[in-house]
């Protein structure tokens, strides 16, 4: 027998991260969501050795969608440590904020297995290959997007004379529950905690010139590792890579406008709006950018849940509306990483002497410590 054709409230194009969350988010609304995974990618034979930092508003909203990878994929961060150049130092402690951990350093692969699992059981949500019609089109295709162009939004983009290299080490010394990064001369490192807490394996982002990039790419393993443990200053001991290197450009952008209308099918009013990377991107060295992402789907299906009964949610006003709250939020974030890339690409000595004195001032700030701690955590 011949299927009927489906209609949906909801296109969803980009089946990441983002995109699968807030699929799940709206289908509580018994709202029907198409959720456009396109064709799947043809694999290039690599493990995938990306991770995030994750706060705890992240967490709880993938804790109530049976989201959250288990205990051996979400390794909690107990204390942060940030080192300057010239002896600036800054620490974050959770026990001191009061909460049992910073923020949760959690593996993609599993993340996004937990995702896909939780859509399949979904009923009302369909996965695609193609975009089908909707009253609304969110497009959550990440910073490449597409749609985004079709659809007439201009990217502004700001590129950095970065790139970041990302890949996984095995460690003398266990990580002990810390996140660490340096602020050095010629870039920026940061080794997140892996595989719980005895753990002693780290997911490496390490931020360089875009010069240096060949070179370190085609470094053998070995002295690839030796390099590492020298910017690291061996602090968790000699170093085995135990990944594949992938790198990507650095850049801070963010879309003229994030909503509009589309040409209406007969009397249905259409609306497309943008979310996660299609809308924007920060520097990674504040570990932010998918706890912004996951926050644009809890603000937009949050505003679609309360909606009055009669309001499409095509509606330009709740559209427009969630535009500018994100907006607002995303400014002091963007502001901070985009200043602190560039305070530290500068290598003249005043400035490196600027920098360590703010990190030390920084560091005995007090309420404003506490304050800019709680904001990453996402506790408001």
């Amino acid at each position: 027998m011949a299927r009927m054709a489906q209609t949906f409230d909801i296109c969803i194009r980009g089946a990441g991260i983002v995109g699968r969350t807030l699929a799940l988010l709206l289908a509580r609304d018994r709202l029907r969501v198409a959720l456009v995974a396109g064709p799947a990618p043809a694999s290039s034979g690599h493990s995938d050795v990306r991770a995030y930092a994750l706060n705890l508003a992240s967490r709880q909203l993938l804790e109530g969608l049976r989201s959250w990878p288990d205990a051996a994929h979400a390794t909690a961060v107990r204390s942060m440590q940030v080192a300057g150049d010239q002896g600036g130092a800054v620490c974050f402690d959770a026990q001191a904020q009061g909460v049992d951990a910073l923020a949760w350093i959690v593996d993609v692969p599993a993340l996004e297995a937990r995702l896909a699992e939780a859509v399949r059981y979904q009923p009302q949500v369909e996965t695609l290959e193609a975009p089908v019609e909707a009253a609304l089109t969110v497009v959550c295709e990440g910073r490449a997007s597409q749609t985004r162009a079709e659809f007439g939004v201009e990217f502004e983009v700001t590129p950095y004379e970065q790139h970041a290299i990302a890949t996984r080490l095995q460690c003398e010394l266990p990580h002990g529950q810390v996140a660490r990064q340096w602020f050095l001369p010629d870039g920026i490192l940061a080794f997140l905690p892996l595989s719980g807490p005895e753990g002693n394996s780290v997911a490496v982002v390490w931020s360089v010139q875009k010069e240096q990039v060949p070179g370190l790419l085609a470094l053998a393993p070995e002295e690839f590792a030796k390099r590492l443990e020298a910017a690291s200053q061996r602090a968790l001991g000699s170093l085995q890579l135990a990944g594949e290197r992938a790198s990507w450009p650095l850049q801070q952008a963010r879309a003229d406008r994030w909503c509009g209308p589309l040409a209406p099918k007969g009397r249905q009013p259409r609306s497309f709006v943008l979310a996660g990377d299609a809308a924007h991107n920060v520097h990674p060295l504040a570990g932010q950018g998918l706890n912004l992402g996951l926050a644009d789907a809890r603000a937009l299906g949050g505003l679609l849940h309360a909606r009055d009964y009669w309001r499409s949610v095509a509606d330009l006003k709740l559209l427009r509306r969630y535009e500018r709250e994100r907006k607002t939020a995303l400014l002091p974030m963007g502001l901070a990483t985009d200043g602190l890339q560039q305070l530290f690409a500068r290598q003249e000595g005043p400035w490196q002497a600027l920098r360590n004195w703010g990190m030390k001032g920084f560091e005995h700030s007090g309420p404003l410590k506490h304050f800019v701690a709680r904001q990453a955590m996402g506790i408001h």
